[in-house]
């Protein structure tokens, strides 16, 4: 796996974001590689509360959360379908793993990824069973060892790092072709622009739709219909960030869209506002919501 991406998609007014929290993504240690994207790490302290919105990426994370007055907490994230939106005040900090799409089954391999989709599950439920002498603290029935202040409490970020490594490690992923099959796919997807019809790749890929579409409901969560379009919302997101002239016509049929009128629908639906009025927001001097 190549570095940690440095694009800012599915961030919505990542540039606002940037200016009020410290925000980093950094590498896992290379045997987890395969499996995941990388891990992301904020930290803020706020005179006033600030939100923050993402377009979820099809991905599966598990996120370390530090929120003044209340106590740590660990849960899996499972891809969301709508905005996701949360408030920052005061102090903080999480330390989140967000896995490759089709990559966090391994993990837990127990479930399909659809178990997960649309959900946030707060640990000891996510892994009823898992990693009872991950971290040694005092705990009673079957809930395991977990002490999400084990991942949160060192200032140091390597060793926050490192803890995210033992404690993914500690998980003993199971190594599984579909899996790396799931992966290979979504990461053409994402990178292959000409991929905008699921028939067509199926075609391409030697495999019946049905086949397909089992395949990403058991390893990524969502079918190849919904992940297409996804992507390329975030990448219209982007572009409204970073392209004052915009022409959206011309992006529409770059992205694949049948005219202009179709990716405005989705752009709206998924982000909350047209993306006329999100790029005018998010102009040098535009309004802004964020607070």
């Amino acid at each position: 796996m190549a570095a940690p991406r440095r694009d800012t998609r599915g961030i919505v007014d990542a540039p606002e974001l940037f200016a009020r929290v410290r925000f980093r993504r950094r590498e896992p240690a290379e045997p987890l590689r395969p499996y995941l994207e990388h891990y992301w790490l904020i930290d803020w302290d706020l005179p006033e509360p600030y939100v923050t919105q993402v377009v979820p990426h099809p991905s599966v994370n598990i996120v370390f959360q530090r929120y003044e007055g209340q106590e740590p907490f660990a849960e899996i994230s499972g891809i969301g379908h709508s905005l996701f939106t949360q408030k920052l005040e005061g102090r903080g900090r999480v330390c989140g793993i967000q896995f490759r799409p089709g990559g966090f089954r391994p993990f837990a391999p127990a479930h399909p990824a659809t178990h997960w989709t649309g959900r946030r599950v707060r640990h000891p439920e996510a892994f009823p069973d898992a990693f009872p002498d991950l971290f040694p603290v005092a705990f009673s029935g079957t809930a395991p060892a977990l002490d999400p202040a084990a991942i949160l409490a060192p200032d140091d970020e390597d060793t926050r790092v490192a803890a995210l490594d033992a404690f993914l490690t500690g998980l003993d992923p199971r190594p599984d072709p579909q899996a790396d099959l799931a992966m290979t796919l979504v990461d053409r997807i994402r990178t292959d622009r000409t991929i905008r019809r699921v028939t067509a790749f199926a075609r391409a890929e030697g495999v019946s739709v049905r086949v397909l579409q089992r395949l990403f409901s058991a390893y990524v969560g969502v079918g190849p219909k919904w992940v297409i379009l996804r992507y390329r919302i975030h990448e219209a997101l982007e572009r409204a960030e970073t392209d004052r002239a915009i022409d959206w016509a011309a992006l529409a049929a770059d992205l694949g869209y049948a005219d202009q009128a179709h990716l405005v629908r989705d752009f709206t639906a998924t982000v909350g506002v047209p993306p006329t009025a999100y790029a005018q927001a998010a102009s040098p001097g535009g309004p802004t919501s964020r607070a």
